[in-house]
């Protein structure tokens, strides 16, 4: 069995998503010995907005949906979030 390494002591959740994201989490965890978890009391961590969108620029993003198979609106939350992603971490 290797030797793992010791996880890092982090900041803020934005220094330790950029660690994971440069880092094998497979040299600092086991994970021959995790356990299957069950959460069934979490409640949901989103909030609803409202935004407005030219109807071209959303008759596009649903035509993309379509083609992904994907709700149009969990489309436009992944590109939301790949773009934040982009800024923080580049």
């Amino acid at each position: 069995m290797k030797k793992l390494k010791s996880i890092p002591h982090f900041k803020n959740e934005v220094e330790e998503d950029k660690f994971w994201a440069t880092h094998d989490s497979s040299e600092y965890v086991d994970w021959s010995k995790t356990k299957k978890g069950l959460f069934p009391n979490l409640k949901p961590t989103s909030k609803a907005i409202s935004i407005r969108f030219p109807v071209a620029v959303l008759n596009r993003l649903q035509t993309i949906a379509r083609r992904k198979n994907v709700p149009y609106q969990s489309l436009i939350k992944t590109f939301v979030d790949r773009e934040i992603r982009k800024e923080l971490y580049s």
